[in-house]
C-alpha cells in the first residue's frame, strides 16, 4: 500500500497535528520523520487539548503504530516528560510508540550551545531559535565526532563517551566566550540523567527504519507527519532563517527510511493566512492592527515557546512555491473561521523586487526582504462559520476565497478547517479522500 504525507507550506504552525490526528485511523503507522522538540503540534478533542512536541500525532489512537524515525532528534527529557503527561491523562503512548536506535539525542552540552550561539545576530537580526539546542545536535549529527544516538544509552562505554565529549565541548564554548556557561558542564551529572533516561526510553527503542519496511511489505498504510514548514527547510527555505533539517517533502525519505517509490500522496496544510515566528523576512506581515486582530483571534501564540507569531495575509507566492517542491496532490486550508471577521481580505499574488513584478519565490532571504506583495482584495464573508460541517454549509464569499486559492496555489482544495476541534474540519469529498489517502 502507499504512504501519504502531511507537510506544512508556510513556516510552521499550520495546524498539521489537528489533520494527521483525523486522518490517523484510516492507517496503520503514523510515522515523525524530522524536527525535534521545536515542534508545537496541537490536537483537540471536545475540551480535551493535547500539545505534542516528539510524539507522533497519532498517538491518541491505540490502534496505529506511532514511529519516531533517524531523521528526528530527541530531547529525552523532554519526551519523557510528555510521555508521562499523556500517561496521566489515561493514554499509554508505551505500548504503540517506537524509537529509532538511529535518533540523535540532544545533550545539555547542545542546549548552552544554542544559549551561547544565539546572542549572535545575522545581518542585524536574530534567526530566532527556540533555544532547545536543535540546531547544535544537527551540527553534531553531521559533524560525527561528538554525536550520540539512542543506541549509544544502551552502551557499556557511556560514562566514557559522555566525559570524553564534556571535556571537549568545556573548551569549545569557553573559546566561544562561553566560560560561565561551560562551568554548568558536569560528566558525572550528565552521565546519572542518561542512566535514567535509559531505564524510561530503553524497551522503546527499535529499528524503526527495516521495520517500516516490513510494514510496508506486509500491505500496510503509513501517514508520514511532517515538523515545521516548508519554507524552513534547511536547504530550501528561507536561509538562513530556518530550521535544520528538511521540513519540506524532500525530506520525507531520509529522515524516515522509507523510498520515494512507496510515497502516493502529499497533503500540504497551509492557514488562510501567514503566520512565522522568530527572525526572517515576511513580505505581507501586518505589524498594525489588523496583524494583531489575527493574533488573538487565532490565538497565534507558539506551541512549544509560547511566542507571539507575526501575521500578516495569505501568501500565494510562497505557498505555491512550497507545494511544488513538495509534490502537493491536495491542500488543507486551515482557521478559515479566522478570516470570518474581515471585510476586507487580501491575498498576495505576487512580489515586486527592485521596481519588477514576479511570482517567483526567491532564493536569497535579502531579496525576500525588499518584496513588495501585490494584493488582490477579497470580500469578506463576515459569517460564523464555526458550526459548519459541509462545504454547502460555507457562504458564497468563503468558496470564493477557496476556489481562488486553488487557482493561485495550482493544487484543488482537499481540506478546509473552521476551528480547533476534530468536527470542525470539512472534507470536501470523503470519496475521494479515502482514495487519496489509502
Amino acid at each position: 500500500m502507499p504512504a501519504a504525507c502531511v507537510v506544512g507550506l508556510q513556516w510552521g504552525d499550520e495546524a498539521k497535528g489537528k489533520l494527521v490526528d483525523l486522518l490517523a485511523p484510516d492507517h496503520d503507522c503514523v510515522v515523525r520523520y524530522q524536527g525535534g522538540a521545536n515542534a508545537g503540534h496541537t490536537v483537540v478533542c471536545g475540551s480535551e487539548v493535547y500539545k505534542l512536541h516528539h510524539v507522533p500525532s497519532g498517538i491518541l489512537h491505540a490502534q496505529v503504530q506511532n514511529f519516531i524515525t533517524p531523521g528526528v532528534v530527541i530531547e529525552p527529557t523532554t519526551l519523557i516528560s510528555e510521555l508521562t503527561r499523556l500517561e496521566e491523562r489515561g493514554i499509554d503512548p508505551r505500548r504503540n510508540l517506537t524509537i529509532s536506535e538511529r535518533a540523535h539525542l540532544v545533550m545539555p552540552w547542545h542546549l548552552l550551545e544554542d544559549e551561547l550561539m544565539n546572542r549572535l545576530v545575522v545581518h542585524g537580526e536574530n534567526i530566532g531559535t527556540t533555544l532547545r539546542g536543535i540546531g547544535p545536535c544537527y551540527r553534531d549529527k553531521v559533524g560525527r565526532n561528538f554525536a550520540m544516538r539512542t543506541v549509544d544509552l544502551l552502551a557499556s562505554d557511556l560514562r566514557e563517551r559522555i566525559a570524553s565529549i564534556v571535556e571537549a565541548k568545556k573548551k569549545l564554548l569557553n573559546g566561544m566566550g562561553g566560560e560561565e556557561l561551560q562551568r554548568k558542564l558536569c560528566a558525572d551529572e550528565i552521565f546519572e540523567m542518561a542512566q535514567a533516561w535509559s531505564q524510561q526510553l530503553a524497551p522503546l527503542i527499535g529499528d524503526t527504519t527495516n521495520r517500516l519496511l516490513d510494514e510496508l511489505d506486509a500491505g500496510k498504510r503509513l501517514l508520514m507527519e511532517g515538523a515545521q514548514g516548508s519554507l524552513l527547510d534547511i536547504d530550501h527555505g528561507t536561509f538562513p532563517f530556518v530550521t535544520s533539517s528538511n521540513s519540506s517533502g524532500v525530506g520525507i525519505s531520509s529522515g524516515s527510511g522509507v523510498p520515494a517509490k512507496w510515497l502516493k500522496r502529499v497533503i500540504g496544510v497551509a492557514k488562510a493566512y501567514s503566520t512565522r515566528v522568530g527572525g526572517g523576512p515576511f513580505p505581507t506581515e501586518l505589524s498594525c492592527d489588523v496583524g494583531q486582530k489575527i493574533r488573538d483571534l487565532g490565538h497565534e501564540y507558539g506551541t512549544t515557546t509560547g511566542r507571539p507569531r507575526r501575521c500578516g495575509w495569505f501568501d500565494a507566492v510562497a505557498v505555491r512555491y512550497t507545494a511544488r517542491l513538495g509534490g502537493v496532490d491536495s491542500l488543507a486550508l486551515m482557521m478559515m473561521d479566522v478570516l470570518a471577521h474581515f471585510e476586507e481580505i487580501n491575498v498576495c499574488v505576487a512580489y515586486e523586487i527592485d521596481g519588477q513584478r514576479t511570482n517567483q519565490f526567491p532564493c536569497e532571504a535579502s531579496a525576500l526582504r525588499r518584496a513588495i506583495p501585490i494584493y488582490e482584495t477579497h470580500r469578506g464573508w463576515q459569517q460564523d462559520v464555526t458550526g459548519a460541517r459541509h462545504m454547502d454549509d460555507l457562504p458564497e464569499l468563503a468558496h470564493r476565497y477557496l476556489a481562488r486559492v486553488s487557482e493561485l496555489v495550482g493544487v484543488p482544495i482537499g481540506v478546509v478547517s473552521v476551528g480547533p476541534d476534530r468536527e470542525q474540519t470539512i472534507f470536501t469529498d470523503r470519496k475521494k479522500l479515502t482514495t487519496l489517502v489509502a
